[in-house]
């Protein structure tokens, strides 16, 4: 017997959860000026993400000095982006054959411990996050703000600081490329 009900209407939206955002070269908005964003959260309702390429170039210690925080007080301490810049949370990230890029994010200081003693787990302490609306992403999306592309293989064995990047946009295309070895402002030159 057919449905009785018409189809629900295509509303377009494609989550873009697990894929990274690229900021486009001519955004020179300070904290996302050549970022790189994994995006851990991906809604009609709106987006959140970590910039994994901005290393502070301190440690936990630098933060929380109590006993506590002793076993992780080498892990290294990145700008995640400028909502709730004032908290740090852990987060710990994987890559299987399988399923790609995987990720705890806002993990407790037990579980942050733990996950750094664990084989190809990378633990990253952030501060902020960066985040969007509903629609806003999408709206940047169309003016090409971003580009978009899946989290690559051995992307946890690259440096995370700002040579990433590069490193990334160099993977898009000859015309990324060329634009990945730009200068940052060619009329300085």
């Amino acid at each position: 017997m057919p449905d009785d009900f018409p189809p629900l209407p295509d509303s377009g939206f494609e989550s873009l959860r697990g894929k990274l955002l690229l900021a486009e070269p001519g955004l020179r908005d300070g904290i996302f000026h050549r970022a790189v964003i994994l995006l851990i959260q991906h809604t009609q309702e709106g987006a959140t993400g970590l910039i994994i390429n901005r290393p502070t170039g301190k440690n936990i210690e630098h933060f929380l000095k109590k006993p506590e925080f002793e076993p992780i007080r080498n892990l290294p301490v990145h700008d995640g982006g400028p909502v709730t810049h004032d908290q740090l949370t852990f987060s710990s990230l994987w890559q299987t054959p399988k399923r790609g890029l995987q990720w705890a994010t806002r993990i407790s200081l037990e579980e942050a411990i733990f996950q750094s003693h664990k084989p190809k787990r990378m633990v990253r302490a952030f501060l902020g996050y960066a985040g969007w609306s509903a629609g806003q992403l999408e709206d940047e999306l169309k003016r090409h703000t971003w580009f978009v592309l899946p989290a690559p293989a051995g992307l946890l064995g690259m440096p995370h600081d700002d040579s990433l990047w590069a490193i990334l946009m160099r993977r898009l295309s000859p015309l990324h490329r060329i634009l990945a070895e730009a200068p940052v402002n060619p009329f300085l030159n």
